[in-house]
């Protein structure tokens, strides 16, 4: 009579521990970070990398939780992009941390910790709160607003259509690169040392939107014109460009936050994790503004 000997299944290492997860499951992964983050990772040839959306290479809806299971079955850990909407975060998070997920890297917002109001950024809050009692590792990234909103969707079209109005004033933003975001939390999602950190992440310098708005026009060569709104006048544009009511009420928190300076100053978090200094905007302007980007419409 044979024997077989039963394959032996080894156990993932307990939290807390410094292996290098090789199984990441990447959310928002049709994001501005989120597919940046997946790219990185599968350039670094980290083991398996799913890339997870509602239109994406794996499939994930917030809204639906049946899509969770089969996402995070065999996920080491995860890059965190959470809904506004704080709903499902904790119970997506627990069943992520029960199911063997050890490490959770969470995309937050610079000066998120001083919002109050409840207008805006409880998703993000709500996924703060949920890694830090998962009882896995967690590092939480507090980026300012990114470079690649005036190109990529958010400001593309007013200044292609050369203006820009927005209800902020003379508060400085110190804009951040996508890029080094995304570089940041490939870092920290393979590398061990950043458990328990909050990494506040911004560009080398704080510039007012008029002042970003004006080196863009320098690179694209033409004249755009940054206009100050009142928060009233800017909900009313963007209402008549056909946002929804819920999305100009959250960008108009948003900008409340910037108001009260809460994400104003420069931040090093990118030198401590990447050991360089972010991307500076005007560069990053010059490159983009050579294909074409922002040529007046």
């Amino acid at each position: 009579m044979t024997h077989t000997k039963k394959a032996h299944r080894p156990q993932r290492p307990a939290a807390g521990t410094h292996t290098v997860p090789t199984d990441i499951l990447v959310l928002g992964a049709t994001g501005k970070t989120g597919r940046r983050v997946a790219a990185r990772l599968r350039e670094a040839g980290t083991g398996r990398v799913r890339a997870a959306s509602r239109t994406g290479e794996f499939r994930f809806d917030w809204t639906l939780p049946e899509t969770w299971e089969p996402v995070l079955a065999g996920a080491e850990a995860v890059y965190l992009v959470a809904p506004d909407d704080p709903g499902p975060v904790l119970p997506f998070v627990t069943q992520a941390a029960a199911a063997g997920v050890r490490r959770f890297v969470a995309l937050s917002g610079h000066g998120i910790d001083k919002e109050t109001s409840g207008g805006f950024g409880a998703g993000m809050l709500t996924a703060e709160a949920a890694v830090r009692s998962s009882g896995a590792e967690w590092t939480v990234l507090r980026p300012n607003n990114f470079f690649q909103n005036f190109d990529e969707d958010l400001w593309l079209g007013p200044l292609r259509a050369g203006r820009l109005g927005l209800p902020i004033g003379d508060v400085p933003e110190p804009f951040v690169d996508a890029d080094d975001v995304a570089e940041v939390a490939a870092a920290v999602l393979t590398r061990s040392g950043h458990a328990g950190r909050v990494y506040e992440l911004s560009g080398p310098r704080a510039l007012t939107f008029a002042d970003a708005t004006e080196t863009i026009a320098r690179a694209a060569g033409h004249a755009i014109r940054y206009v100050e709104l009142t928060p009233a006048a800017y909900r009313a544009e963007l209402l008549a460009e056909g946002w929804p009511e819920a999305a100009a009420d959250a960008l108009g928190a948003m900008f409340a936050l910037h108001r009260a300076g809460h994400s104003a100053d420069v931040a090093d978090g990118v030198q401590q994790v990447l050991d360089r200094a972010p991307a500076d905007l005007e560069p990053w302007a010059r490159r983009i503004a050579a294909r074409g980007t922002w040529a007046a419409r």
